[in-house]
């Protein structure tokens, strides 16, 4: 029994002490101040591969609208010197809005005391923390920002107010009919983009699955070239016509029916609107017989394309 009794003081003691040292960031209901919500984003930005790529927008309330403005068609008239222009030659932009409707998610996370002892002597208990939950909770967010689908049955998957990235690529959809990612993928994409959208190139990325990029690597790889190696036995970056390809690990490549498929995102990544509400709470509360520390954080997001006819998305493409 002094054993027992021993074991549940010394749990105690730990968990006082991280309750003393997560003082400051679980004070008026666990709410992080400004400050520490602001750092909490940019470590969720940082851990991720689609939201580092992204627009991430702090929203003031759980809705926000997002302005868009653009002209369509051509400003720039003949003129006529201390003349106005006629009325029929006068521009106006087009103006939409987008609404980001942040929607509510949790994440769980249990220390133990071993965990925590550590951290506790370190002085980095508080930092521990806000890493591994970050770490988590970005890798969840990509997976809801690239699959969510108001109708999956999956009720994580299901949130977001309009789905993720593939279910709102609607505008511009080419079907690859299962062949494999090669340079006529992206060549087809490219031919079915608005040449609007194509001005600044640069600034597109085609975004697809870690094994898509590996098989149009491995094509690059199997050209009869001085420099065809080199795409299967370096680090470089990919690209075709001068846009880079980036592998998204949360791209899923069980797609198909039958047939292992994937799909692929051509846009300026910043087209993607990501909205993290800044009332992010971090809760705690204890098992002190089992010596675990409980922290739960709770925020709302969601996702928008900025201007979804600059979309253009692939389906059925297949993986080796």
């Amino acid at each position: 029994m002094g054993t027992v009794a021993a074991g549940i003081l010394d749990n105690n003691t730990i968990l006082q002490k991280a309750d003393l040292a997560l003082s400051d960031i679980t004070t008026d209901g666990g709410l992080l101040q400004p400050a520490q919500a602001q750092k909490f984003m940019r470590i969720l930005i940082k851990e991720a591969v689609v939201m580092k790529l992204a627009t991430v927008v702090p929203m003031r309330s759980p809705k926000q609208l997002i302005e868009k403005i653009q002209f369509g068609e051509r400003i720039l008239h003949a003129g006529t010197e201390a003349t106005a222009l006629a009325v029929g030659d006068r521009s106006k932009p087009d103006t939409e809005e987008v609404e980001l409707n942040a929607q509510l998610f949790k994440a769980e996370v249990r220390l133990n005391n071993e965990v925590l002892e550590d951290s506790i002597e370190r002085g980095q208990l508080r930092q521990t923390i806000m890493q591994l939950m970050a770490e988590r909770i970005a890798t969840d967010m990509d997976e809801c920002i690239v699959q969510s689908n108001t109708t999956s049955t999956d009720p994580f998957l299901s949130r977001l107010s309009a789905g993720g990235l593939f279910q709102q690529s609607v505008s511009q959809v080419v079907d690859q009919a299962t062949t494999f990612t090669t340079k006529q993928t992206f060549h087809t994409m490219i031919k079915a983009m608005p040449s609007q959208f194509q001005r600044n190139k640069k600034d597109l990325r085609f975004l697809t699955s870690i094994q898509s990029e590996l098989d149009y690597r491995d094509s690059l790889g199997e050209r009869a070239t001085i420099g065809g190696d080199k795409w299967t036995t370096e680090d470089v970056p990919v690209q075709y016509g001068g846009i880079p390809l980036v592998g998204v690990p949360l791209f899923p490549e069980n797609l198909g029916s039958g047939l292992n498929t994937t799909d692929v995102i051509l846009t300026d990544p910043k087209n993607i609107n990501v909205g993290i509400w800044r009332n992010i709470r971090v809760e705690t509360d204890k098992l002190v017989s089992e010596g675990v520390l409980i922290i739960v954080a709770t925020l709302r997001f969601d996702m928008k394309y900025a201007h979804e006819p600059a979309v253009v998305k692939s389906i059925n493409v297949r993986i080796q």
